[in-house]
């Protein structure tokens, strides 16, 4: 999706409510341009629908704005780039609204980097690709969850546990254990979605839903453990 369909599916709406952007996933290493085709695209589709449904009647705009390259592409951190550069576009055209931030794996280190953008009000990352050494002070006063897997084979739990341990330094951190979910969230797919889309509505002051999944997303987790789901 391009810049300018973002920008104008914001200024459809006479009064904005917030944006909720949903950010695909990539490679460590690729400079070539994302393809709307690709997989780790593709895959944000039902995540996509289901914040939608969630959000319906609030308007709220709910987009997928694609990358310019497929990879993280080391110190370039090339989706950090694009995406800070959307957001300075989204403030400078119609001030300061909310924005939520769901990224799944690359996505959700870049939008998880990108959390300390003043437009940015939460950020919730999908099996995130977190390294050791990756930044948490720019969380300082955001909503945050993390939910990961238990049989990830692509990006590694234990680092999205241990960085959740260190961002609790600076604010509450909401962690979510998936049993048996996998890195394409295709495995146990609908609590990906519903966590997914629970987060939205209670970032953007919406009524929650009823059950574990709305339990776990609202939760204050300044010293909580792992949500099992």
């Amino acid at each position: 999706m391009s810049r300018e369909r973002l920008l104008h599916a914001i200024g459809r709406f006479g009064c904005t409510a917030g944006v909720v952007m949903v950010l695909h996933g990539g490679r460590s290493v690729g400079p070539q341009p994302a393809s709307p085709l690709q997989l780790s695209v593709l895959r944000m589709l039902p995540v996509t629908r289901a914040v939608r449904r969630a959000l319906r009647g609030s308007q709220v705009v709910v987009e997928r704005p694609r990358f310019r390259f497929r990879g993280w592409n080391g110190e370039q951190a090339s989706p950090v780039g694009d995406l800070t550069e959307l957001l300075d576009q989204v403030a400078s055209e119609f001030g300061q609204l909310p924005v939520v931030l769901v990224g799944h794996s690359m996505g959700a280190r870049a939008a998880l980097r990108a959390a300390g953008h003043p437009m940015v009000s939460a950020v919730a990352g999908l099996a995130p690709w977190l390294p050791p050494g990756e930044p948490v002070s720019q969380l300082a006063g955001r909503r945050v969850l993390l939910a990961h897997g238990s049989a990830d084979r692509v990006c590694s739990p234990a680092d999205t546990w241990a960085y959740a341990e260190r961002a609790r330094a600076v604010g509450p951190v909401a962690t979510i254990e998936i049993r048996n979910g996998d890195h394409a969230m295709l495995r146990r797919a609908r609590r990906w979605h519903r966590i997914a889309a629970e987060f939205t509505r209670v970032s953007l002051a919406l009524p929650p839903g009823a059950g574990a999944v709305a339990d776990a997303v609202t939760q204050d987790a300044s010293g909580a453990g792992l949500t099992l789901l």
